[in-house]
């Protein structure tokens, strides 16, 4: 097959590719797994098996060793707070570098048990149950998808809950760094952010080195191991890291699994019946419509794809959206079947760079949506829901409910 046989162009900000883009992945599987994406200008991998391997494949890595945030590119010093961010990411580094960071981050974010945190979401979840309008349509995403990840991944690090909606600003503002096709007013705004939510970090970290507290901050700035421990910019960039990662994608996973359960009809307590049954059906729901429809990679070597072999500095797309409906690794993959046999989705992806917050997400969406579907059987949409434009980040722009 040439290169001209495996392009493919799709604006991924076509409205039709928007609201479901999983037409698309089913024409990619049929056709061509693995495909030149022309609007991105890189190759992209759609299948089960190949996504899942390429996850876990040291040959490729996050770390753009030829250019930002590593290395100095020219025309990007409009970018320097961004990129300063970003450098100390253990999302963005690879070993050693993403080894260290990782083993102190996992050292001070393991140690306060996520289990425990189950009772204070079940009373936040009801809180915000309580508040909503008992007569009149509202949006689900403000009044109860997004205060639950947002206030306990605060809460979890130390930082004052009456700052939300600045960290919502701030982190929506450099998230949309990751959408395509990006305007340097984007640029900008993302960079202003950086240099907000640093100055934020920095004097917070400052007051936190005195105050004795018990919270996820403290323990970073404790953190050791053989002597090592997390630099002011590395404890910046992880608290960015964590705040950011920490409520984005939930917020779209609430909204997308709630659409999902409605979507189904009858009475949406039978998917929560038991704690095992909540389990099941958030698991199905992370592999139906996942919140992250694409991580890229870098190659290290020569990595070969089957029609193409990457070459070392070029990026391939890993669709993670797409690897979660494909129908040689799934039954009936279009179809919303909490408890299937074959549940092994990637939307946390998986090997070195799996997600460290999944065991949070699981837990706040498994609880936040038992005491939703519990409190409120009747719940129906009032409205059509419609996603954003904003590929590669999968959510909704509302959730009208009644």
């Amino acid at each position: 097959m040439t290169l001209h046989t495996l392009s493919v162009s799709q604006d991924p900000s076509a409205p039709d590719f928007v609201q479901d883009p999983y037409r698309f992945y089913a024409e990619r599987h049929r056709n061509a797994p693995v495909f030149y994406w022309e609007d991105y200008g890189m190759w992209c991998v759609a299948g089960y098996d190949q996504v899942n391997g390429l996850l876990r494949d040291r040959r490729l890595g996050r770390e753009n060793r030829w250019g930002a945030p590593l290395n100095p590119v020219e025309g990007r010093g409009h970018l320097a707070d961004f990129d300063r961010i970003e450098s100390g990411s253990l999302l963005e580094r690879e070993p050693p570098a993403h080894t260290r960071l990782r083993t102190l981050v996992n050292r001070a974010f393991v140690s306060r048990s996520v289990e425990r945190l189950r009772p204070r979401i079940s009373v936040l979840a009801n809180e915000l149950v309580d508040a909503l309008p008992a007569d009149q349509p509202f949006d689900l995403l403000p009044s109860f998808a997004t205060p639950i990840p947002l206030t306990i991944i605060c809460e979890l690090l130390g930082v004052p809950v009456n700052r939300a909606n600045d960290l919502l600003a701030w982190s929506h503002a450099m998230c949309e760094m990751y959408v395509p096709q990006r305007s340097r007013k984007t640029e900008q705004r993302a960079n202003q952010a950086s240099a907000e939510f640093g100055a934020f970090l920095t004097a917070h970290i400052e007051e936190h080195r005195h105050n004795k507290a018990e919270d996820l901050l403290s323990a970073l700035i404790a953190v050791r191991d053989t002597g090592e421990k997390l630099s002011d910019d590395e404890l910046i960039s992880t608290c960015v890291l964590l705040l950011n990662a920490g409520h984005e994608a939930t917020v779209h996973q609430t909204g997308n699994a709630v659409k999902a359960i409605l979507e189904q009809g009858g009475d949406p307590r039978r998917f929560f019946e038991t704690p095992e049954a909540a389990a099941a059906t958030v698991e199905e729901a992370l592999r139906y419509d996942a919140p992250l429809h694409m991580f890229t990679r870098y190659a290290y070597e020569d990595i070969d794809l089957g029609p193409v072999t990457l070459k070392p500095g070029e990026q391939v797309a890993l669709l993670l959206g797409a690897a979660n409906r494909d129908p040689s690794a799934f039954d009936a993959p279009g179809e919303f079947r909490p408890g299937r046999a074959d549940q092994k989705n990637v939307s946390f992806g998986a090997g070195l760079h799996f997600c460290i917050g999944a065991p949070l997400a699981r837990l706040e969406l498994q609880q936040s949506l038992s005491v939703l579907f519990s409190r409120l059987p009747d719940l129906k949409l009032e409205t059509t829901p419609h996603y954003r434009d904003s590929y590669h980040f999968h959510g909704l722009e509302r959730l009208i409910v009644r």
